[in-house]
């Protein structure tokens, strides 16, 4: 959604977006530049995106750094805290 809105606004010849995410719960070492300790298990978002049109590279580039600022991506990389409220209500 992002990168649409961005591309409409430029005008850039942008046909089509496609995102495909994966999850997977992974050990640290076998991720590049994990701060973590090795046998720690991280959780692993992985996304693909296919842009179709006719772009630039220096518009692809632009887009790639564009999809980092959606909301979404920015939560995921920035976990919100929760809190959760649990109410019991009897029955009759």
């Amino acid at each position: 959604m992002t990168i649409l809105l961005y591309v409409r606004r430029k005008g850039w010849p942008l046909e089509s977006v496609s995102v495909e995410c994966s999850h997977e719960r992974v050990h640290c070492r076998d991720i590049e530049n994990c701060e973590e300790n090795d046998n720690t298990r991280i959780e692993l978002i992985r996304r693909h995106i296919v842009l179709t049109g006719d772009l630039s590279e220096e518009q692809r580039d632009r887009l790639a750094y564009i999809a980092t600022r959606c909301p979404v991506h920015r939560t995921l990389e920035n976990p919100p805290l929760i809190r959760d409220e649990v109410d019991v209500v009897k029955g009759s």
